[in-house]
């Protein structure tokens, strides 16, 4: 069952994490007999410059992607099924090339990434895969026409960079990832996201009546993550409704002195902090026209 969770977890995730830069179908299916895709992604070409936030996946981003995360170690059966989704794409996109009479080109055709936490030397052997200096250690391709690597995320260096890939790993390597997560900046692109989907896993996980012992671990490590990300979006709430409601206390006084004012001015303000709103509650007692009110808010 807990597979299940973390799967659904993976294609959330990454599609969360694509969908600014282009089209996510998570999942997608391929063939007769029906096999599902657990991420398939297509780039915005001008957003492609922007993928460098998210390291080195946005770097597997940049052109057509097939993703499939493993929450346990790939087998030699399950990376040979997700081989088997890639040619059903690739068919089904050359089918319609022939009926449209044009041609594709290899980047028309998805790279696939296996992403598997650990991965055995006679697993990357037995597909003839081999490391890439362009991508590092952990990052193992398959050779040219077939178009896939292996991803062992329990293999990647512990750098901003492969952050992103490291949130699917597991036990340690899963925590540590969260660990830098949380130390990043809350407005840092995807940081708001990703919690809030770490944080339904972990409520999914901690439901759960056969959770294994890496769950466990992430459920706990989680808990007080989510209790004090509750706590401060309570006090933002608090703070926000005290700013709100000095806004519209300021905003009535000016009326009743100087009469409606332009809403240009109302936005000017909103902008002002909960401070500047009690300093412009006492002057205002000053103003005798709009054009006083103009001069302080230019001075601020």
């Amino acid at each position: 069952m807990t597979r299940f969770i973390h799967d659904q977890f993976s294609k959330d995730y990454l599609e969360e994490l694509l969908k600014p830069y282009g089209t996510v179908q998570a999942p997608s299916r391929v063939a007769a007999e029906v096999r599902e895709i657990d991420v398939l992604f297509s780039p915005i070409p001008t957003q492609a410059t922007n993928l460098d936030t998210l390291g080195l996946l946005g770097k597997m981003a940049t052109n057509s992607a097939i993703f499939e995360p493993f929450r346990n170690p790939a087998t030699k059966d399950e990376i040979t099924d997700c081989l088997l989704k890639l040619l059903e794409v690739k068919n089904a996109l050359q089918r319609e090339a022939n009926r449209n009479k044009t041609t594709i080109s290899d980047r028309d055709i998805p790279q696939l990434w296996v992403l598997t936490p650990t991965a055995s030397a006679t697993i990357i052997s037995g597909f003839g895969a081999t490391l890439n200096s362009d991508w590092g250690e952990g990052v193992y391709f398959l050779p040219e026409y077939l178009r896939t690597a292996i991803v062992v995320i329990h293999q990647l260096p512990t750098t901003i960079e492969t952050l992103w890939l490291r949130i699917l790993g597991r036990g340690k390597v899963q925590q540590q990832a969260i660990e830098q997560l949380t130390a990043l900046p809350a407005n840092q692109p995807f940081v708001r996201v990703t919690l809030e989907l770490l944080y339904n896993l972990q409520q999914n996980l901690r439901i759960n009546q056969n959770t294994e012992a890496d769950d466990q671990e992430l459920v706990m490590r989680l808990a007080p993550l989510y209790q004090q990300d509750r706590e401060q979006a309570r006090q933002e709430g608090l703070e926000q409704g005290l700013q709100q409601g000095e806004q519209q206390l300021i905003l009535r006084q000016l009326n009743r002195r100087l009469g409606e004012i332009d809403s240009y001015l109302i936005e000017q303000v909103k902008k002002l902090s909960i401070e500047q709103l009690e300093v412009l509650g006492e002057a205002l007692l000053d103003f005798a026209t709009v054009t006083d009110l103009e001069v302080w808010l230019s001075q601020q």
